[in-house]
């Protein structure tokens, strides 16, 4: 029987990807109401008007696109990186979507503050620089947030932060590599407008990150048909009050076989310090790989995410989904979709 994949028939038209993500950020429609914007350059654009502002801005610019207020679906006819001078800060109802094109994002990256409706595909974020910087920072109350099929690599700091009460959001298809830390959700017990978070990651493939595969603080979040090998300290942290349910996923163990860690923390509201829970079903330990988990005290410890959406595609962990995750998660060499304008 064939392997079952989500998204496989996205391509076919540009905003398709519109309201079509699984999970938690299903209801994201990006620039799906706005005109298409094309990204012409690489390095900004300026004339005497743009002087002042950054050197990647200016018509033409990604930057300049991200910052107008209106719905955009921001497309790509150039390929190349685009070295940001500074965090590219990425407003509502705006796709930015590299289909078509190899565009990667260096130096600094992106933030999603304040903000709804945003869809990020097939973009490659390497070499970050300086302190602090993540490729992708999701802070303060964001929500309707999809991140698809795009590669993360080599950041000074982490590859996602989300944070600060925002939530909804779906992270699918992504290939994390060559770092530290992968994705924080919460960042500080202290927050406690965090217990609001939701976030589903599933089809992504983590490779010899050494942490945070999640780490969680008060979030709730999904794990599905997820690939995770060769961790430097743990695959998956649950922190204070996180609800994790962990579904279908492949673990690897390299030197370090524990895959989930508990982290005692204490809310900022409460007296005693907890960690989180965890819910693993259907996971596949590979090897001399340990699962390290923690029985649940009760039932209503962890969600049930079929009350949350209906529709998700998970099979069961075996070679094929392995070899499938190995190789087309990440950035790929695809055409831009039809009913885009040509260049």
């Amino acid at each position: 029987m064939a392997l079952r994949l989500p998204y496989h028939q996205l391509d076919n038209y540009l905003r398709d990807l519109a309201r079509n993500a699984e999970g938690f950020g299903q209801s994201a429609i990006g620039g799906l109401h706005g005109d298409v914007y094309t990204v012409t350059t690489l390095n900004g654009n300026l004339t005497d008007k743009w002087l002042l502002l950054f050197v990647d801005d200016g018509p033409g610019s990604l930057r300049y696109g991200c910052r107008l207020k209106e719905p955009l679906w921001i497309i790509f006819d150039v390929s190349g990186t685009i070295k940001l001078s500074s965090q590219l800060t990425v407003s509502s109802y705006k796709t930015i979507d590299g289909r078509g094109q190899k565009i990667k994002i260096s130096k600094k990256g992106f933030r999603l503050k304040e903000c709804e409706h945003v869809i990020i595909c097939n973009l490659i974020f390497e070499a970050g620089e300086g302190p602090d910087t993540d490729a992708l920072q999701i802070k303060p109350m964001s929500k309707h947030i999809w991140i698809d099929r795009c590669s993360f690599s080599d950041y000074s700091d982490g590859f996602i932060d989300i944070t600060r009460e925002s939530t909804d959001i779906t992270i699918s298809r992504c290939r994390f590599e060559k770092h530290n830390k992968a994705i924080l959700i919460g960042g500080d017990a202290s927050h406690t407008g965090d217990r609001c978070i939701r976030v589903t990651i599933h089809h992504c493939f983590f490779d010899g990150t050494r942490q945070r595969h999640p780490r969680v603080r008060f979030g709730t979040v999904h794990l599905y048909n997820n690939y995770t090998r060769n961790w430097g300290v743990y695959g998956v942290c649950a922190s204070v009050e996180s609800k994790i349910y962990s579904q279908s996923n492949i673990y690897e163990a390299g030197e370090k076989k524990i895959t989930f860690k508990y982290h005692m923390e204490k809310a900022a509201d409460k007296f005693k310090e907890c960690s989180g829970f965890i819910k693993s079903e259907g996971d596949l330990f590979i090897g001399e790989t340990e699962s390290g988990l923690v029985d649940l005290p009760h039932k209503s410890c962890v969600f049930d995410p079929s009350k949350h959406y209906e529709n998700f595609t998970v099979e069961t962990p075996m070679d094929e989904l392995k070899c499938y995750l190995q190789n087309a998660t990440g950035w790929q060499s695809i055409s831009r979709p039809a009913n885009a304008p040509s260049s």
